[in-house]
């Protein structure tokens, strides 16, 4: 008798384990989603250094990358988790987000330790089907450009830059020369398991609506409804 309690008891102990491991990976995912909505918000509430209107109405597809990690002094390495969402052609809506982990070397002198946010304009369909490559390397796989700043900002893409994707990073501390050419992009399997409950790819979420809105992107959704899509 003795040993079938303990035996109830270990499983217990277990099942209460794996749960409670559960629960906490998908806490922090929801947190991703939900600081992702604060910066983007934070970011287009600043007058002369938000991202151009114009450009929020045409992108195909938005990245967001809170507190991107940029370690050393000189040359140093960056490192960060965000997520990505595209933009329905036909209706203008947003998908929902799936996870990404950015990861990448970088050349120049830095002031390491800082956390970044880092947001990218994916300017077009061509871009977004590089993105759902296996590995998407900025640069690369798609050309990369420092987007235009300021909502009175004269914002004309010409073909090259329609072509590839606009970054733009707001600093949090002392940060100088960061670099997004040479990153690479890949979609967090387990991040996005644990946010949808399956496990699902970049192109079932973000492109074949097989996964549903959760209730953390209200906040990303609420910025990116006020630029309806303009082809």
């Amino acid at each position: 008798m003795k040993k079938i309690v303990v035996s109830i008891v270990t499983i217990l102990f277990i099942s209460a384990t794996i749960f409670l491991t559960s629960a906490k990976a998908d806490d922090k995912w929801t947190r991703l989603v939900e600081e992702s909505g604060r910066v983007l918000s934070e970011v287009q509430q600043m007058p002369d250094q938000s991202i151009p209107e114009d450009l929020m109405r045409s992108c195909s597809g938005i990245a967001v990358i809170p507190s991107t990690i940029s370690a050393g002094l000189g040359i140093g390495g960056k490192y960060g988790q965000g997520i990505v969402m595209v933009r329905d052609e036909r209706s203008g809506k947003w998908s929902p987000p799936a996870v990404f982990t950015l990861a990448g070397g970088s050349i120049g002198w830095q002031i390491g330790g800082q956390a970044t946010d880092i947001v990218l304009l994916i300017m077009n369909r061509r871009s977004v089907d590089a993105l759902l490559q296996a590995k998407f390397k900025l640069g690369a796989d798609a050309a990369v450009s420092a987007g235009p700043v300021g909502r009175n900002a004269e914002a004309s893409v010409d073909a090259q830059l329609k072509g590839g994707i606009l970054s733009y990073s707001r600093s949090r501390g002392l940060f100088a020369g960061l670099k997004i050419e040479g990153a690479v992009l890949t979609q967090h399997w387990d991040a996005d398991k644990a946010l949808y409950g399956k496990s699902l790819s970049a192109r079932e979420i973000l492109i074949e609506n097989k996964a549903k809105m959760p209730k953390s992107a209200d906040g990303i959704l609420k910025v990116l409804n006020k630029y309806p899509y303009k082809k």
